[in-house]
Formats: structure tokens, sequence, C-alpha cells
């Protein structure tokens, strides 16, 4: 039977899929993957809160679901270290139909990009792993390495035949859907603008068979041709009914439930490919985030690799040797990876950086004498320049945050988060973005990893802070999340002290703050906050600022307001706002009271403000 591809629903976070592996290396390798182990696998997940939680949602609901108040209360009690009996019993309290499956739906992805196999049944950690494992590791080399080779049909998932039609390597056939589309739209005089988001959940992970690439994109095509001229209302409706049409198709069956069954998944398979497809940086995001388009930027890199390869599967003796080629760390030579093809790349790079240099009224920097290096040396000046024009991103970011239409941009965004898709990416964005409207800093440096357009892929690591800020008087961190409940103390109280303490001991020179920001302070999270400012964290106390999003939104506004009378407001008055909320913590004994005056202390530092 056809069906659509999908990478994984399990894991939706790749640093998530960093932390479970190091549980698979740590306590399952060079054993056999029996069904116990399976099971067991599933439990220690549960046990450290890699399943049925994550760091960006919260705890999951539908996990919750049939749990008993106490194993609720030992779950969602971040204080309390679960035992792997007490995960044990948290686990057969869900009564799975088929118990060591979940374990191997957790499992599968690490297989499927190439990070463990099984030889002879015994789980092994590959040198691909193991590299994802290390602190050299690169999130966009380690995906772009995976999907490139990861393929379906495969000897190591049955679930898919070439019988049934699958013929295909997704990440590089959407790519050339992508491609295609763009092409045929452009012919009958439109602008390209790649997939809509609603026509890549429908249209990307049905495309099982490169053969179909060119008819799937006609398709693309055909359904914009009849809602072109349409009201809002009537294109609505038109999709709606191609979507059931074409999942009709698909099946080829007219089961309702199977059908609707499929429309679902589509959403959760699509969402979560433009997610990790995005990391390889081939991706771009467009138009608010309703596209999905090849990165431009690296246009010769997507040229070379279609005209290479066409997406469709290769052909395997036995699982051993598929997994073996999927794993193998070494870097096999890419099409574009010529001397004439790095030229090229160098020169539209530069040609990019000019554009910036220009914008932002600074000296050309001294280009080096690429045509006279080797291989070698052109690959690592091409990263070289790619650093330099991330910098000049970042610089007119800072330039462009200074006026007032963008200010009040990142305070309608800021206003209306929730309607939004990838909130707490876009909430970092936004917060990095206020940060450079504020003051005359230094550097503001985000931590999160961007794409050629300097737009964030995913958020900032676990283990660094969201955003860092240099003034000239002061530093400061900036930590933000969209959890508002228990569980944003687990995720952030910790951490947020640490990451400080660590900014403190690194740039000892001046006081350091943190700027916590959040849609509400869970009182948890607020009494560890509390802790810190009035007595110790670490035998020393910190200064930490937590801000609700409505508390941050009315600095932004205080801003528009001093810009509007063509003043200019000072990294010392931010840092002197800072002081008078932490200061005003003295005249409260509870936690909850001061953060409720916080705004009051905004408005009463309004009035102050020296220019």
């Amino acid at each position: 039977m056809t069906k659509p591809w999908s990478i994984t629903t399990t894991t939706r976070s790749p640093y998530r899929l960093r932390e479970q592996l190091r549980i698979l290396k740590n306590n399952f390798t060079g054993i056999e993957w029996t069904r116990e182990n399976q099971i067991n696998f599933q439990i220690s997940l549960i046990q450290y809160r890699l399943y049925g939680h994550s760091e960006n949602n919260g705890f999951s609901n539908q996990f919750l679901i049939g749990l008993s108040n106490r194993h609720k209360e030992i779950f969602t009690n971040f204080s309390h270290n679960l035992t792997f009996d007490e995960a044990k019993e948290i686990f057969e309290s869900k009564n799975y139909t088929d118990p060591p499956m979940r374990g191997r739906q957790s499992f599968n992805p690490f297989k499927k990009l190439g990070f463990v196999w099984l030889e002879d049944g015994i789980l092994k950690i590959t040198d691909f792993g193991e590299h994802f494992l290390s602190e050299e590791y690169d999130l966009s080399e380690i995906f772009f390495r995976s999907f490139i080779k990861w393929q379906l049909p495969n000897p190591d998932n049955t679930g898919y035949k070439l019988r049934d039609g699958h013929d295909i390597k997704p990440f590089i056939g959407t790519l050339h859907l992508i491609k295609t589309v763009n092409s045929k739209w452009e012919t009958l005089g439109n602008n390209p603008v790649g997939l809509s988001k609603k026509e890549f959940l429908l249209f990307a992970p049905t495309l099982v068979n490169f053969e179909n690439i060119n008819e799937q994109a006609q398709k693309v095509v055909d359904l914009r041709l009849l809602q072109q001229g349409k009201t809002k209302r009537e294109k609505k409706e038109i999709f709606n009914n191609y979507r059931q049409s074409f999942a009709i198709e698909f099946l080829e069956i007219e089961d309702s439930k199977k059908i609707k069954k499929l429309l679902n998944n589509l959403r959760d398979y699509g969402d979560n490919a433009i997610r990790y497809f995005r990391l390889t940086n081939l991706i771009f995001i467009r138009g608010n985030g309703y596209y999905v388009d090849l990165e431009a930027r690296r246009s010769i890199e997507i040229d070379s690799l279609l005209d290479f390869d066409n997406a469709k599967s290769k052909s395997f003796e036995s699982k051993g040797e598929y997994l073996a080629y999927i794993s193998d760390i070494s870097e096999s030579q890419l099409p574009w990876e010529t001397k004439e093809k790095y030229v090229e790349i160098i020169e539209k790079i530069i040609d990019e950086i000019k554009i910036y240099e220009t914008d932002l009224e600074k000296e050309n920097i001294e280009i080096k004498n690429y045509q006279e290096m080797q291989s070698d040396e052109l690959k690592n000046y091409i990263t070289e320049l790619r650093t330099y024009r991330k910098l000049l991103q970042n610089e007119l970011n800072h330039k462009e945050s200074q006026n007032t239409e963008q200010v009040e941009s990142y305070i309608k965004n800021l206003e209306n988060i929730f309607d939004f898709d990838d909130r707490p990416i876009l909430l970092e964005k936004l917060s990095a973005l206020g940060l450079y409207a504020l003051n005359d800093a230094l550097k503001i440096q985000p931590n999160y990893p961007v794409g050629d357009d300097n737009e964030p892929t995913f958020t900032a690591p676990a283990n660094t802070p969201d955003i860092e800020c240099f003034y000239d008087s002061f530093n400061a961190i900036c930590e933000v999340t969209m959890l508002k409940s228990r569980d944003q103390w687990y995720n952030e109280g910790q951490p947020v002290m640490r990451h400080l303490r660590d900014f403190e001991n690194k740039y000892s020179d001046k006081t350091a703050y943190c700027l916590f920001i959040a849609p509400t302070l869970h009182r948890d999270t607020l009494n560890t906050f509390w802790t810190a400012i009035r007595y110790e964290y670490e035998g020393t106390k910190q200064k930490i600022v937590p801000l609700s999003i409505s508390n941050f939104i009315l600095i932004l506004k205080i801003l528009l307001q001093i810009k509007s009378e063509n003043k200019f407001l000072k990294h010392s008055e931010i840092s002197r706002l800072y002081d008078e909320i932490l200061d005003s913590s003295s005249s409260f004994n509870d936690a909850s009271e001061w953060m409720q005056s916080v705004p009051s202390t905004i408005s009463s530092w309004q009035e102050t403000i020296i220019f």
C-alpha cells in the first residue's frame, strides 16, 4: 500500500534526539536489542523526562491521560529524580497493546538517520552517531549528511516497497519538487515563491516516487490556478475539496476514517519535515513563515546537487550495506566540491557582502586571492566569508531595529505571538531584535542556529544562554521561554542561574544581569530566582530580572515614545531599570507581589530617564 514518508513525529527537537542518543550509548550499546531492552529504553526516556515532556511545549496531555494522581505528581515534579522503577510503573500503567513497539518507535529515528545500527542484533553507536554526540558537531552538517542519503525503500524498513510505488530520497525529492513548481509557476508569468506551507503539507510527504516529481509539481500549479481570482472563503473551500479528492486518489480508497487519518498525519509529517529540512540550510522560509522555498544563497550547491541526483533510491544487497552507507561519516565528494564551483560560491558570497557593506556604509573587507587557492583552502574561505556575512547581517539587524516601524512590528508580533507557529523560536528572535532596538549595545549575540538568511532555524541549545548582550558598562544574558506551567521552573530555574553564573565567571570584568522573558512567571520559577536575587546561588547573589512578555512590550512602547521625541535611550538607563526592578524586591516579602509591581517600576523609571 502506498503511504507518505515521515522523518519522525516521536521526537520533534534535534537537541532532544541528541539527549536520547546519549541514553542509548550509556545504557544499551554492546547488548542485544531484545523486546525487553526496547521496553527498558522507553522506560529510560520516561525516567529522564525525555518522553512525555518537551522543553518548548511542556508536558504532553496525551501522555498524562490515564496516569494516577501519584504518577502525575512524581512525573511532573521536577524536584523529584525519577528512579527507573518509578518510570517503569508509569510505563506499565499506560497499558500499551505492544509495549516493545514504543521503544522501537523512539529508536527508529536513530537508525533512519544513521546514528545507530544493529549488528547481529547487538546495538552499536556508529561513527556518525559518535560525531553527533561530540562537542564538535555541526547541527546543519549532521542533518544535511543524513538527509541526502535517506531513501525509501531501503533494506532496513520493510514498510516501503518498490512494488507499492515507493522510490524516493525524500529530501532530494522535496528540493526537486520546489524547484519544478517554481519553474512552472514562473513560466506562467508569476514570481516563484516555493510551496506554501499548506501545499508543502499536502504534496511533499506524498511525493513517494522520483518519477512523479513533474506530475506532483503540476498538481500544485493546477490547484493554484483553481484558486486564482477567488475570495478567501472560496479559496479555502476549493483547497479543502481538493485535499479530500487528493487523499482518495493517493490511498485509492474512499474510507472516510482512513482519509481523515491521512490528512491529519500529513499535517504532522509535513510540519516536522519543514523543521528538520530547514536545518540543512538549503531550505528558506519566506513570506512571514508562509512559504517554503529553496535557499537562493545556496543556489550553486542546490543546482549542482539536483543535477547530480534525481532523487531515485539506490539498490543495496543487504541491510548491513545500507546501514554502513547511511552511517558513513567520511565525507564523500559532493557535486559542488570542485575548485570551479567553490570559486562560483565565493564570488556569490562576496557580491552579497558588498551589498551589506554598502548598506552599512562600511569599508570593504580585503578579499583574499582565492583564485590561487587549493580546494581545501577555498572551502575554508567560504566558511570564513559566511561568518563575516553573518556579522554584517547582525549589524544590519541592529541598524534596522532603530527604525520606529521595526519596533512597532516587534511589538505587534509579541502581542500576537500565540497566533504564530514555532512560537519558542519567534520569541527568541523578537527578544533579540528588541534588545537590538533598545540602545547602544556593543554586541547582541543570539545563540540560536541560523540559516544563510540569518533567520533562526531552531532555538538555542540547552547548554548556552539564549542571547548574550555586551555593553560598555555591563553585560547580560537573556533567557526566554513560552512555557507557563510548573515545567517552566524545571526547564529554566536552575539552567538560567547556571548560565548566568558561567557568564559572570567568563566576563568577570563587568556586572552581569540576566533578563528572563516568559508569557507569565510561574510561582516556582519566580521563587527560585527570588532566592538567587535576595540571598545567593552558589555562594553569591545574582541579578536576574524576570519580565513577562507584557512587561517587555511596555519597555518597547516606552522606547517608541522616546524615539518619537528624537531622543536616544542609553544603555546606562537600561541597567538602571534593571537595578530598580531588582532593588524593589527588598520592599516585598513575597516574590509574587514583587512581580506584580514590575509595571509600576517600569513606569516610574520612564519618568526619570536621563537623555
